[in-house]
């Protein structure tokens, strides 16, 4: 094993679940939860904060700001205490309560927008509280995962050559769509490559991302209210649509096999198996990228009865602040 001094340093992602164990279906699951962060949103934070050092946007003094649901705000949250930023998540009341403790353990700010934007929903609503913090004062650095082109480049330098180098035959690949950063990344580097790979991408009912209608989403990490900026269509060979109720049923599924996933993990496997019995053949070698794992999920995903029980108190009340206070609070 290395000896690190920056956490950032270490980051297993050459780890491969065979699914046809746990679930008879034939799919390789590639984890990215193995490093300090929990989550493949490492890549993406590491590449858009260098890039923004190396550019001169992000210095001493600034304060990092981003919009999340979780995944991204602790890998900025633990890359900002390595090197010494302070940092605002703005997410909303969705996310898991343990994925904000994390953040606030590492010296992070939450602020979880309740509201949703009337057309945008609660993504539009915390865009709008970005905005308005950064026309505030100009220490506020946005990296802007939704538009960052450091988001897909990060999954084309590391996440897709990875596959290729494990899986030399692969067929087709199955993605999560939430920025569409992972997804984007993997698709331009088979094109580039001229992989015969097929890409499948993997959403949420209810996400707008790929032209459905909007509607209610509990479950974090995948699908969004707003369409992502970062999305080329053109390099997406398939779209498939997961019911959240399918998604619960997949992770604890998987956990009744010792496999303790996120919720997103869950969703891209219900839409594999959607697509394999749709169009899978026998020798077919497939992968599907599992962004995260399943302990911040214990009290929502994993929990009986969850999403219609009413948790006895809210506790995420006290993290909401205005603008103003946030602003004073970092100073």
């Amino acid at each position: 094993m290395p000896v690190i001094s920056d956490p950032s340093e270490f980051n297993e992602s050459d780890l491969y679940v065979d699914l046809r164990a746990a679930l008879e279906l034939p799919l390789f699951l590639k984890c990215e939860g193995f490093n300090f962060a929990g989550s493949i949103k490492l890549k993406a934070a590491r590449e858009m904060v260098d890039a923004a050092e190396r550019d001169g946007t992000l210095r001493p003094g600034s304060i990092l700001v981003e919009s999340s649901s979780g995944n991204l705000g602790v890998a900025l949250s633990m890359i900002a205490a390595s090197r010494g930023y302070r940092f605002l998540c703005v997410t909303d009341s969705r996310c898991n309560l343990p994925t904000i403790r994390l953040m606030e353990a590492l010296g992070t700010r939450v602020h979880v927008v309740r509201e949703p934007d009337l057309h945008d929903g609660y993504l539009g609503a915390r865009l709008n509280y970005v905005r308005a913090l950064c026309a505030s004062d100009e220490r506020y650095v946005w990296l802007n995962q939704y538009s960052n082109q450091g988001n897909w480049r990060s999954h084309y330098r590391t996440t897709a050559p990875e596959i290729a180098r494990r899986f030399p035959d692969l067929d087709v690949l199955f993605v999560g769509a939430g920025t569409t950063g992972t997804l984007m990344g993997c698709a331009r580097w088979f094109w580039q490559w001229r992989r015969p790979v097929r890409i499948v991408a993997v959403d949420s009912v209810g996400s707008v991302t790929f032209g459905g209608p909007p509607g209610l989403r509990m479950i974090p990490g995948l699908g969004t209210s707003v369409p992502p900026e970062l999305l080329d269509k053109s390099y997406i060979d398939d779209v498939v649509l997961v019911e959240e109720p399918d998604t619960l049923q997949v992770c604890r599924r998987l956990a009744a096999r010792g496999f303790l996933f996120g919720g997103s993990t869950g969703t891209v496997v219900s839409g594999a198996h959607q697509w394999l019995s749709a169009h899978g053949r026998r020798g077919l070698t497939a992968v599907a990228i599992a962004p995260d794992l399943g302990e911040r999920y214990l009290d929502t995903v994993y929990r009986s009865g969850w999403p219609h029980g009413v948790p006895e108190a809210d506790p995420l009340h006290e993290h909401e602040h205005e603008p103003a206070e946030v602003m004073a609070r970092l100073a």
